[in-house]
């Protein structure tokens, strides 16, 4: 590659960038004017529900952040969510699910496995949940919380149907296959074909298939030009 091409292709990345970002920002801006709600809570089964928080430059309401649960697991802990939201957290070493060497910190609600993938120890991990905890209780009506579950970690299709019959009026799911339940989402994208992508890549192609921000702050489920434009030029 020539001198003078490289400086051009350098140049057109940087004009690209930059007007990438100043989108985001403009509809960062936006959205914190459009929607005012804080008092809500997102009970979500991997990282997906933390963005939201981050992209309303709120607090976090839930203690369900830089953390997954296995699908089996996920599902019993919503169908007894305040029995289990108020058993002491402890910590095991070793986790029923793999038989890999797991170095971040493995919660135990009872019997139920928290995966504190984004923490560097127990300690850390004890304080933000307690902490987050005792704001999620400061809101009481379950009409205020929206659950999310997705087809990671063992979930399939039996798991997601338990999932939609749950009495919680806020639900929704993401998975790569059809499932006959109204707030269900058929993701294109995928890992190989297998499940959805990660948290945080789902929490960004939500937005191409339903308006993530109007749903915590409405509990409307809908699709509209601005919220596919924020996925499609990705600044969410």
């Amino acid at each position: 590659m020539s001198d003078l091409v490289q400086p051009k292709i350098m140049s057109k990345h940087n004009h690209k960038k930059k007007y990438q970002d100043n989108f985001q920002r403009l509809t960062q801006k936006l959205d914190r004017k459009l929607y005012k709600n804080k008092d809500f809570v997102v009970v979500s089964n991997n990282c997906w529900g933390a963005e939201i928080y981050k992209r309303l430059g709120l607090a976090y309401n839930t203690p369900f952040v830089g953390l997954f649960i296995f699908a089996p697991d996920y599902i019993k802990l919503l169908e007894q969510f305040d029995s289990y939201i108020n058993c002491e957290l402890s910590f095991v070493k070793e986790s029923k699910w793999s038989n890999a060497t797991i170095l971040y910190p493995i919660g135990l609600l009872n019997d139920i496995e928290i995966h504190f993938m984004h923490y560097k120890d127990n300690e850390e991990a004890l304080s933000k949940w307690l902490r987050r905890v005792n704001r999620m209780k400061q809101i009481i009506d379950k009409d205020k919380y929206f659950f999310k579950i997705c087809d990671r970690d063992f979930a399939d299709s039996n798991i997601l149907k338990q999932f939609h019959k749950l009495p919680y009026k806020n639900k929704i799911s993401f998975g790569i296959s059809d499932l006959d339940y109204k707030n269900h989402f058929k993701i294109e994208e995928n890992e190989d074909h297998k499940t959805v992508p990660d948290g945080i890549k789902l929490y960004q192609f939500s937005y191409k298939y339903m308006d993530v921000l109007k749903w915590v702050n409405s509990g409307k489920v809908c699709i509209n030009i601005y919220s596919k434009l924020k996925c499609y030029y990705k600044v969410v």
